[in-house]
């Protein structure tokens, strides 16, 4: 009998060994090679590729965009995706046609969704500008215009993604016992109090997930850049993912790209280990 158990016990690790191998092949190799890349030329260990980098105009204004882009996006993400599951966690006959319309979006591809608006925001024939025009409002330059592109990338890349959490938050709310809100209403608490006293306390490991892979998600953004924009106008949407694709695509300067996702990578852990030790500090308050 201990004979069998002591090969059972290897069974689940024989299982994760083919999703475990794909993760190694697809992404920490991938990792690996670009921080080789970063940080090797000819054959010696060099910071040269980063101090060229860090001397080159494009770099830094790409940084700044890409700073300016989730600073914004990601809390508006969440908030509008925390403020959907709410409003779908009811007992609702048609909730659940609800729930499909505001999950529809996720089903689009992002590179058609990219598409779809550019068609919509077109300056000269997009639907908004006539829709606009009907309220005597002059017509806008949306994606084509330096002040308004980036906000509308935002526009794009938060209606597409918002449903996307909304799932992860629904299931953290239903998790929540419900006796728990029958005794907060015994007790007089109101809608507000109950909102930011009791739920977002019981889903804080959930909203530290979305957190995390919200951030990573949109720090790693380029396709609207480059189905839409590309990086223009003036530099006004050029993030450092789509600077890294250039360098790498474009100009083939593959150790100027592994050094803007090496960057990447820093940033996104980070962000990601800021966002954990806030959750974890009002966890312990």
């Amino acid at each position: 009998m201990i004979h069998l158990s002591n090969k059972r016990k290897w069974i689940p690790y024989l299982l994760i060994i083919p999703s475990f191998s794909l993760i190694c092949i697809f992404k920490l190799y991938p990792i690996f090679t670009t921080l080789v890349e970063s940080f090797i030329v000819d054959s010696q260990f060099t910071f040269s590729v980063f101090s060229e980098l860090f001397k080159d105009d494009a770099f830094w204004n790409s940084l700044g965009v890409t700073l300016k882009l989730n600073v914004v996006m990601i809390p508006l993400q969440i908030i509008i995706s925390f403020g959907m599951a709410l409003l779908v966690n009811s007992a609702v006959k048609v909730i659940g046609v609800f729930r499909t319309i505001f999950y529809l979006p996720v089903t689009i591809s992002l590179t058609v969704a990219c598409l779809l608006w550019n068609m919509m925001l077109n300056p000269n024939s997009g639907v908004i500008n006539s829709l606009l025009g009907i309220f005597n409002i002059p017509m806008q330059g949306f994606f084509t215009d330096k002040n308004q592109a980036l906000w509308c990338i935002i526009i794009v890349a938060t209606w597409k993604g918002v449903g996307y959490w909304m799932m992860f938050l629904l299931a953290g709310l239903k998790n929540i016992d419900a006796e728990i809100y029958e005794s907060a209403k015994i007790d007089g608490a109101g809608w507000l109090k109950t909102t930011f006293q009791i739920t977002l306390p019981l889903i804080k490991k959930v909203l530290l997930f979305v957190f995390i892979a919200n951030t990573t998600s949109n720090l790693l953004l380029f396709i609207p850049m480059q189905v839409i924009t590309g990086g223009g106008p003036q530099g006004s949407t050029n993030v450092l993912m789509y600077e890294a694709y250039k360098s790498a695509f474009k100009y083939g300067d593959r150790a100027r790209s592994s050094a803007i996702v090496t960057i990447l990578l820093i940033l996104i852990v980070a962000a990601c280990a800021v966002q954990a030790l806030m959750l974890r500090e009002k966890e312990k308050s």
